[in-house]
């Protein structure tokens, strides 16, 4: 498994049975280096076993647990094509990795649930856009997230032009010069005419379908398609959270990869302004009972679903254990089998409840601290 969405990041959240290890390590993409990475995943596998071995497996049973993993090293292909970082996910039912454009630090940790706040940046909703892509043969939805993107079914909108008008003569006048003349239209009869009533009827369509895939989304979208199309597509648009700026160009033919690539830098700076809104507001509400940097307060409120929005250091572990029935937290200062990194608990718990997370690196939380938290009330 290579790309990392949400929804298999709220798969990696559910509750897993037995042991869970978690590795993460910094690689390289090619040349000579490449070989480095193979000598640093074995290095980490033996630490996951070390771990393992304070657990009440035996080392038969250590090395089935680890297999999948193991079958990693050697694989020429596999460790000739990655990004700037690696993470693995074992537990007894399941196996899963992501090469992302991350640089993580080594890091192995094995405790009863999967450590994730070093992927969090890379799927979280704060960070989640849409790209609308059109031309002439097809419409296409896309979701997208810092480091990845991934294709939306366009059930309820019209897929194509001749979908829409059904017709195989009016899919044929509905061509437009892309190069020299992107307004034009060819008509029937071989004269040039002004196709907008035709196409702001079809975008109409696509806006309703569009809608019911966004109802409730407060995510960016970004519209991709010929310059002469935007304004129809403006015009025809009731989706609140249409950004100004559009990807100019047909794009037929670009990759999943190059639309988001195209789409990040205008999408970036809306990220970049609520992320700068949350740290206003929790400076504004410090003091109030409404925000606090105090892990013992932090943690269950994540559990109780009062946070709306929460910093976490990238980087820092917090060790310890939350009682559900007292809502006391025990912090200690090293991992066992049974205790949890809290600040990581706290960050899925807020988001299993809805809550924005932002998983920043330690000199971006404000006060200086490893997490701090706005609450709902």
């Amino acid at each position: 498994m290579n790309v990392l969405t949400g929804d298999n990041l709220k798969s990696l959240i559910e509750k897993q049975e037995g042991l869970c290890v978690s590795l993460f390590m910094p690689t390289h993409r090619k040349g000579t280096e490449t070989q480095q990475n193979q000598i640093r995943y074995r290095n980490l596998l033996r630490k996951a076993e070390e771990k393992l071995l304070d657990s009440d497996l035996r080392p038969q049973e250590i090395r089935e647990f680890l297999r999948p993993a193991q079958e990693l090293v050697g694989d020429v292909p596999f460790w000739q094509n990655q990004s700037d970082g690696l993470a693995l996910y074992v537990s007894p039912f399941s196996f899963n990795y992501f090469r992302l454009p991350i640089t993580f630090e080594e890091l192995v940790i094995v405790t009863d649930r999967f450590h994730l706040k070093p992927i969090i940046p890379a799927a979280t909703a704060d960070m989640e856009f849409f790209i609308l892509a059109v031309n002439q043969r097809d419409v296409r939805l896309i979701k997208g997230f810092r480091h990845s993107a991934e294709e939306v079914d366009l059930e309820n909108a019209p897929e194509s032009v001749a979908d829409f008008f059904r017709s195989e003569l009016l899919e044929k006048e509905f061509q437009y010069h892309t190069r020299r003349h992107p307004a034009a239209f060819q008509g029937a009869g071989g004269k040039t005419e002004d196709p907008k009533d035709d196409i702001l009827r079809y975008f109409k369509q696509v806006d309703k379908g569009i809608k019911m895939i966004l109802k409730g989304s407060h995510a960016p979208l970004v519209f991709a398609g010929v310059d002469y199309l935007y304004p129809i597509y403006k015009e025809a648009n009731t989706y609140p959270h249409l950004i100004d700026k559009a990807i100019s160009g047909s794009p037929e033919g670009l990759t999943l990869e190059e639309l988001h690539e195209q789409a990040w830098p205008l999408v970036e700076p809306v990220f970049e302004k609520e992320k700068e809104e949350a740290i206003r507001l929790y400076k504004e509400l410090s003091g109030t009972g409404r925000a606090s940097s105090d892990i013992n307060q932090i943690v269950p409120a994540a559990c109780h679903g009062r946070i709306d929005t929460l910093f976490v250091a990238v980087g820092v572990q917090k060790w310890g254990w939350y009682n559900t029935s007292t809502d006391n937290v025990t912090v200690q200062k090293d991992a066992t089998l049974n205790s949890t990194d809290l600040l990581d608990f706290a960050a899925i718990r807020t988001m299993l409840n809805g809550g924005t997370v932002y998983a920043v690196t330690p000199d971006e939380v404000p006060d200086a601290t490893a997490m701090v938290a706005i609450f709902r009330y």
